[in-house]
């Protein structure tokens, strides 16, 4: 066990650790690497986070869900919690732990590193892809449109189970 945070930046990441990202709940907003700072002047608390994906409809609870997490920590606070941009999110900041929560829940992470994928690509077998039950590369794209803008279906024909996988980062952002 570790020992209690002693600054109050600490205890606010320590708190961040305990919040979930609602869309993908096996995994915490630090896990998937959407917490890019947080800052702690007087009496306000600033955190900025990166969203995962453009057009997020989960942005208004997670923001929320920061803001209550923080005052458990500091109530008497002022809270600003910003979405920011720069630098962009990538699946390379979904820490190990974060990767084997999601391979547990039946969702693969895209491979690191922004990718160039075709549209045509969509519409065959996608390789690259790992299915998260049995790692099998023998997947095919089932919908580019999976329960959350962030997600697509997938289906693995070796262990015949469909999971879903995070949509990779494009070259273009």
């Amino acid at each position: 066990m570790s020992a209690p945070a002693t600054t109050l930046e600490a205890r606010v990441r320590e708190a961040l650790a305990s919040v979930h990202d609602p869309e993908i709940p096996p995994c915490t907003i630090v896990d998937l690497g959407i917490v890019e700072r947080v800052a702690v002047s007087g009496g306000t608390v600033e955190v900025d986070l990166l969203p995962t994906f453009a057009g997020c409809p989960a942005l208004d609870v997670i923001r929320e869900d920061v803001e209550a997490a923080v005052r458990l920590v500091a109530a008497d606070v002022s809270v600003q919690v910003r979405f920011v941009h720069a630098p962009p999110w990538t699946s390379d900041r979904i820490t190990p732990a974060g990767r084997a929560a999601l391979a547990r829940h039946g969702i693969t992470p895209p491979a690191g590193g922004p990718v160039l994928i075709p549209l045509e690509a969509l519409r065959r077998p996608s390789a690259a892809v790992l299915c998260p039950f049995c790692a099998s590369v023998d997947t095919v794209l089932e919908s580019a449109f999976g329960p959350t803008l962030c997600r697509s279906t997938h289906f693995c024909r070796s262990c015949r189970n469909p999971f879903e996988a995070f949509k990779p980062k494009t070259a273009a952002g």
